[in-house]
């Protein structure tokens, strides 16, 4: 396709405009919609796709797909790396950097540019959350445009969002009167200020100088590392020490980092309090897209349309008198009545209902449910895995039952379990089963059993979707009691 000369994808398509994809975090605010194995950026809440998948098409087309890299840590490289698979060819192109563990944006940003630094000092870096909601992505992209012209002067860019609320949760950005380059549209800044109280806010709404703070950034690689040695001496040291050979992602699952220890003692601390409230070199561009970074529950009511009362209402609802009020729900009916202000999520293992302006404690039941050693944080019932997927349906003491659904002509990992067994009952297809030397079909309401320490694999010869039902037996059940002997998809 012949891009127009005012397409604001055509002046950035260049090889040295990167994008950097921030996809470590754990949305906890999301729960129980998100879970640590399933975090925000791969829940679809806004838009046709998930908030990640949405994050790299948005960019894409401004940047080549082999310019597009995402940064996460070593445990969730591997199920991101399957998230996006449905991208086809461009997800293959996207590079990944595996952080050894989570230490914050600062590290994450320092450690990709780090690896750009090195392919040139030019190269431009274009940070994006991978869990914000834009639903305008034109308007985005030529806001970007402009962002990268300051970025190629040696600046700091930011794009800041005019405020329509006295808002708590963000930080806030102050730009300089009369401070607008020249014909760019590009604003000075001041200052960048924390998230203020709701008196404060109030102040900074009715000033009128002040714009939310995005957390979306461009600069070059060079820029951004020697303003991390200007501010965090003892962060870039560190950084400098990690062999540059060692920093271009692995293949997503294929073990820890040898400087995993190394990068443990780095300081955890944001992009925003370790550069951008101490640099002198900022400029912004006043966002003309919509924007959310969807930091709760709340902040859909600025990103979904609502109803003629202000309801959002997802999934299998009935409600009757209900305003102002948010209800997501699956395959179960969630009956609603007379709720005003209200937020209920329903999944099948955990329900939250809270008030509106208290979803902000939300991450407070999830660190309950961590000091209880409860699984409602972690993981759904139904998991997605890069064959298919499975569903707890239950689970007892020395058992476990679940349903396994494999895509057409997917194939586990051949393996074996060395404290339980396993008996498949197939329900619907036709399973193609190994055990040990044995290979056999069995067909729907036929079975077969898998006894502890026995190689095995399960696979689905034909072209519709196969079925089972699994119950597992021993004395422990859970997903880390698997050797894996050899595995389609790259994982240990």
């Amino acid at each position: 396709m012949i891009q127009s000369p005012n397409d604001p994808r055509t002046r950035d398509s260049r090889t040295d405009v990167y994008a950097v994809i921030l996809a470590g975090g754990s949305g906890t605010r999301f729960w129980p919609l998100s879970r640590e194995t399933h975090p925000k950026q791969m829940l679809q809440i806004v838009g046709e796709d998930s908030l990640l998948r949405e994050t790299i098409k948005r960019i894409h087309g401004f940047v080549p797909g082999k310019n597009i890299w995402i940064v996460t840590t070593e445990e969730k490289a591997q199920d991101i790396r399957f998230h996006i698979d449905s991208l086809g060819s461009l997800a293959k192109e996207i590079q990944f950097i595996n952080e050894p563990l989570g230490r914050n944006t600062a590290p994450a940003v320092g450690l990709a540019a780090l690896y750009l630094n090195q392919i040139s000092p030019a190269s431009i870096m274009v940070v994006l959350p991978s869990d914000h909601a834009i639903p305008d992505p034109e308007k985005f992209l030529r806001d970007l445009k402009l962002a990268v012209q300051g970025a190629e002067k040696d600046s700091l860019v930011t794009f800041g969002i005019k405020p329509i609320r006295p808002e708590t949760g963000y930080g806030y950005i102050k730009v300089r009167p009369t401070s607008k380059m020249k014909s760019r549209g590009l604003l000075k800044v001041e200052r960048f200020f924390e998230k203020p109280d709701l008196k404060t806010a109030k102040r900074y709404l009715s000033h009128g100088g002040y714009f939310w703070n995005s957390g979306i950034f461009v600069f070059k690689a060079s820029k951004i590392l020697s303003e991390l040695q200007k501010f965090i001496p003892s962060l870039h040291k560190k950084l400098l020490s990690i062999p540059p050979s060692a920093i271009p992602a692995r293949p997503a699952g294929r073990g820890h980092a040898p400087w995993s220890e190394q990068y443990a003692t780095l300081e955890p601390i944001s992009i925003d309090y370790a550069i951008m409230e101490r640099s002198r070199d900022l400029l912004m561009v006043p966002a003309k897209f919509r924007w959310s970074d969807l930091g709760s529950w709340a902040a859909l009511d600025e990103v979904i349309e609502k109803d003629k009362t202000g309801n959002i209402l997802r999934g299998n609802t009935i409600n009757i008198g209900s305003q102002n009020s948010t209800v997501f729900a699956g395959d179960r009916l969630v009956a609603t009545i007379g709720l005003k202000d209200m937020v209920v999520v329903d999944t099948p293992d955990a329900t939250l209902v809270t008030p509106k302006e208290r979803v902000q404690e939300v991450r407070k039941i999830v660190e309950t449910l961590k000091q209880g050693d409860r699984e409602e944080h972690l993981i759904h019932k139904t998991v997605e895995r890069p064959w298919g997927s499975y569903t707890v349906l239950e689970k007892g003491d020395r058992y476990k039952i679940k349903r396994v659904v494999l895509k057409p002509k997917a194939k586990l990992s051949l393996q074996l379990h060395r404290k339980r067994s396993e008996h498949w009952v197939v329900v619907s297809g036709v399973a193609k089963v190994t055990r040990e030397e044995e290979t056999y079909l069995a067909y729907t309401n036929e079975s077969t059993y898998i006894p502890v320490n026995t190689k095995h694999r399960l696979e689905n010869p034909e072209e519709v979707p196969l079925q089972i039902i699994e119950v597992q037996n021993g004395e422990y059940l859970e997903e880390d009691d698997i050797v894996r002997f050899a595995d389609d998809y790259g994982r240990q």
